[in-house]
């Protein structure tokens, strides 16, 4: 199909500039001759891209356990079981793709930004649109950050039995964690930084940048500055800003 589809928007009369074909697991033997079509692609000279989506195992469970479905190379056994043979299946694909995207984190809207500022021509100078997520290291730092800040040196909520099992968004954890407090030094030294550098991604044309903050288990610390500096920008007004917190579900485990 893929290679059908090639030569039909090739053909002169075609108004098609630019499509996207998406395959799955699901594809089956039809993945054996995928390798072997992207070769005749680019032995035509066909200009095309691979872009390969993934994330890490428990994100995977997570969905499947909130969708309550099988996994289709597993339909009578684990789920476990199935997303090892997909990573098995699929791994002559990644290797060969031009763009690993990790959409562990990432709401629909985070990824179809990604997507597009990977992807599509910047036409217009538009406004940046700029998204701070929370993360926690014990669970591993997201692998498609633009920018990371580590903040676990700030003081930890979670040794104060009190403040445990209460989150960054909470007016507790917040108050410990205002401006004029030890964090000010954080937003002292980040904001300048930040002020600085998003003004030359949007010169550079991009379109969404993904800033990282982290801390030990991403509920308390990371999810606290995250808000702030949305909030900080939210109200410069001259960014489109949205806030994440990849971690802030998980139980609170001995840190």
């Amino acid at each position: 199909m893929i290679r059908s589809l090639a030569e039909l928007f090739m053909h002169e009369g075609s108004a098609v500039e630019r499509a996207a074909i998406v395959s799955d697991v699901r594809g089956g033997a039809y993945f054996e001759g995928f390798l072997n079509v992207l070769d005749e692609l680019e032995g035509q000279g066909v200009s095309h891209r691979l872009i390969f989506l993934e994330c890490d195992d428990q994100t995977l469970l997570t969905r499947y356990q909130e969708t309550r479905r099988r996994h289709p190379l597993a339909p009578n056994g684990t789920v476990e079981e199935g997303i090892a043979a997909e990573r098995a299946l699929l791994s002559p694909i990644g290797e060969r793709a031009d763009l690993v995207i990790d959409t562990g984190g990432l709401t629909t809207a985070m990824l179809r930004r990604k997507l597009a500022d990977e992807l599509l021509p910047v036409e217009t100078p538009a406004r940046l649109a700029v998204t701070f997520t929370s993360f926690g290291h014990k669970h591993g730092p997201p692998r498609d950050a633009d920018l990371a800040f580590d903040v676990r040196f700030l003081p930890n909520p979670h040794y104060e039995e009190s403040l445990r099992a209460h989150t960054g968004l909470e007016p507790e954890v917040v108050r410990l964690h205002r401006p004029r407090r030890r964090p000010a030094g954080v937003y002292g030294h980040v904001i300048p930084l930040l002020d600085y550098l998003l003004p030359q991604y949007v010169r550079e044309g991009k379109a969404h940048l993904l800033v990282a903050i982290g801390c030990t288990g991403g509920r308390h610390r990371s999810v606290a500055v995250a808000e702030h500096l949305a909030h900080h920008y939210r109200e410069s007004g001259d960014y489109m800003v949205d806030v994440a917190h990849r971690d802030i579900s998980k139980p609170p485990r001995s840190e």
